[in-house]
């Protein structure tokens, strides 16, 4: 195959769609999922979490400018069980999670574009510390995600999932002041196991398909007036290593996607949050992403719900 059409395959190929972002494999994590409150797991007890949202974007290139007629819309909502225990390791509650989330894509590739709905990658963690003092909280877990979404070789419109699996180290830490204060931050590392059935195009043989390992952080700097808090929430994310194809680093050669595909975003918007006297929090908010390069670039609207049970 001719260098140039080869590029071109993948370009198209790498734009599998996985959690409404774009690169080989996308995002198994909602970026921007955990602001207020990252780092305070809540006391003892079973809890309910929903995610709803709305994400819109245009791919760009490794300068951060638009590819022409590559866009995707994509509902996407998860459901969040969390259980923490009365059992102490190191002085934390220790407790665990469960994520399943379902997406619905639209996703254009110059010639056209397809739907797609289905599942997404479920995520599981069954290792979560959790410690409290006055003013501070903060927690460390391990996600495990699975590859569980709809995949189809050589068709990134019709994939939700990453086809791959990955694990994530967590550290988090929320700080609430006696004034009314927050700052909440969530650090992660995804180190993925590669896609050993990507396709550069529909029909083409399997090739395996390695994305980069990545550091990313959502976080939070708010003030609480009583039941209700304003502030700013976002995310920034970056990759840390190469796109490898067939354990070769797709370099520059290839076009505007060089030096490893490496992406990069970061996102900053509005939040608000309200909680009633049940203890049922409610947060939304508006995450527009300035900067990208390597990924789509758009809005993510959120609206977040977190009850007892």
């Amino acid at each position: 195959m001719k260098l140039n059409k080869l590029w071109a395959a993948l370009a198209l190929a790498g734009l599998a769609i996985g959690g409404a972002q774009a690169k080989e494999g996308g995002d198994q994590y909602p970026n921007g999922a955990e602001t207020w409150l990252a780092g305070a797991v809540p006391p003892p007890g079973n809890y309910f979490i929903n995610y709803f949202g709305y994400y819109s974007g245009d791919l760009v290139n490794g300068g951060g400018n638009k590819v022409p007629g590559a866009g995707v819309d994509a509902w996407f909502n998860a459901f969040r069980f969390v259980q923490t225990t009365e059992h102490k390791i190191l002085g934390g509650n220790w407790g665990w999670h469960v994520i399943v989330p379902v997406v619905h894509q639209d996703v254009a590739l110059g010639a056209g574009s397809k739907s797609k709905f289905g599942l997404g990658d479920i995520t599981v963690n069954p290792f979560i510390l959790s410690w409290h003092t006055k003013n501070w909280h903060w927690a460390a877990a391990l996600d495990v995600n699975l590859p569980t979404g709809a995949y189809k070789p050589g068709e990134p419109r019709q994939s939700i999932g990453a086809n791959y699996w990955s694990v994530e180290p967590i550290f988090a830490f929320t700080y609430m002041g006696d004034t009314g204060w927050e700052v909440s931050a969530k650090f992660m590392y995804n180190i993925k196991t590669s896609n050993k059935d990507f396709r550069p195009a529909p029909g083409a043989p399997k090739m395996k398909y390695s994305s980069g390992d990545e550091f990313h952080l959502d976080y939070l700097v708010g003030k609480r007036f009583g039941p209700w808090g304003v502030g700013l929430s976002g995310y920034y994310l970056k990759q840390t290593t190469n796109d490898k194809l067939d354990g070769q680093t797709i370099s520059s050669a290839l076009g505007p996607w060089s030096d490893g595909r490496k992406g990069e975003v970061f996102a900053i918007g509005p939040s608000v949050t309200y909680t009633n006297k049940q203890g049922v929090h409610f947060i939304g908010q508006w995450h527009h992403e300035a900067e990208a390069e390597n990924r789509f670039k758009g809005d993510k609207f959120w609206f977040k719900l977190i009850m007892p049970l």
